[in-house]
């Protein structure tokens, strides 16, 4: 029976090997989740864009195929943005979902709107200005803001995308393959603020 022990005896060391394997897996597990959960949330991700709001920049296929693009969340620690960037931000109308648009005018800058009931409108202090870069097919700053407050007729309610609500700027096309490029900080000549803060 000499063989017999011999194979128990193997059995008794593979299973001290898969033991040692698997405490290890486990505090490797347990040690890059977090660090993976951190590098998602406060360095940069990735998401797919959906919708036509962004065309020609992203999607320019329509829904045939979706960019996939990297967010830095990094860059936009200190709320710190610039004309023309693409940014993606937490919805003012809906706070599950997150939007991707265009900055086009930051706090202090007079905007001519595109069909607001408000032809021109001062970005007020911790705000900023965005739209799609498909006019008539984007729900933006000319959609959610800003209102009158119906309880108080003379007091207006800037409801223009807060810096608070940034999530990220998009910095990167990453898929398909074929679109694969940086994005660049471009504001179109058309949409440059009427005054900017910087003019004043």
């Amino acid at each position: 029976m000499p063989g017999r022990l011999l194979t128990l005896h193997g059995m008794a060391q593979s299973q001290g090997w898969v033991r040692r394997y698997f405490k290890a897996f486990c505090k490797g597990f347990f040690v890059a989740v977090p660090v993976a959960v951190t590098f998602l949330d406060r360095v940069a991700c990735v998401a797919r864009v959906e919708g036509a709001s962004m065309q020609p920049s992203l999607n320019p296929g329509g829904s045939q195929s979706s960019d996939v693009v990297l967010l830095n969340h990094w860059k936009v620690r200190n709320f710190e943005v610039q004309r023309g960037d693409i940014v993606s931000l937490v919805s003012p109308k809906n706070p599950e979902q997150k939007i991707i648009k265009r900055v086009i005018a930051l706090e202090g800058d007079i905007i001519r709107t595109i069909g607001h009931k408000n032809r021109y409108v001062k970005v007020p202090r911790g705000h900023m200005w965005v739209e799609g870069d498909h006019h008539g097919h984007s729900f933006d700053s000319n959609s959610f803001g800003p209102e009158e407050n119906k309880n108080y007729m003379k007091d207006i309610v800037f409801t223009t995308v807060s810096l608070g609500l940034l999530h990220a700027l998009a910095t990167h096309i990453l898929w398909p393959p074929e679109r694969w490029q940086k994005l660049e900080s471009v504001l179109p000549p058309e949409r440059f603020p009427v005054q900017s803060e910087e003019e004043e």
